[in-house]
């Protein structure tokens, strides 16, 4: 039986992993998925495949599962808050359904 969801998506700079990575952690989520990625968007492209003597210039995507929006919300604002005047990225949140995730509890519960 699938489970209601909230999937958080951040995308931003590779130089912020850790510190999202650590805001995530600390506020109750079972877990997330990051990857490496590239695009273009109001602050130019940004490529993840390019070779390059630093990889500060790489962007990631967060996936979170949250249990309720409240959680996601709260994730995004302290993101938004602590780094998005300094630096690029885009957070959204959308509707999901945990099909096969025995660790993960949604609104009503495991």
């Amino acid at each position: 039986m699938a489970k209601p969801a909230k999937k958080l998506v951040i995308i931003t700079e590779k130089v912020l992993l850790k510190k999202i990575a650590h805001i995530i952690d600390e506020s109750g989520a079972t877990g997330y998925t990051v990857v490496e990625t590239g695009g273009k968007g109001s602050r130019n492209v940004r490529s993840s495949g390019q070779p390059s003597v630093s990889d500060t210039q790489a962007n990631i995507k967060f996936e979170v599962l949250t249990a309720d929006r409240d959680m996601a919300e709260n994730i995004a604002d302290q993101i938004a808050v602590k780094f998005f005047l300094d630096f690029a990225g885009i957070i959204y949140i959308s509707d999901a359904e945990v099909l096969y995730g025995h660790s993960f509890c949604g609104p009503d519960g495991c």
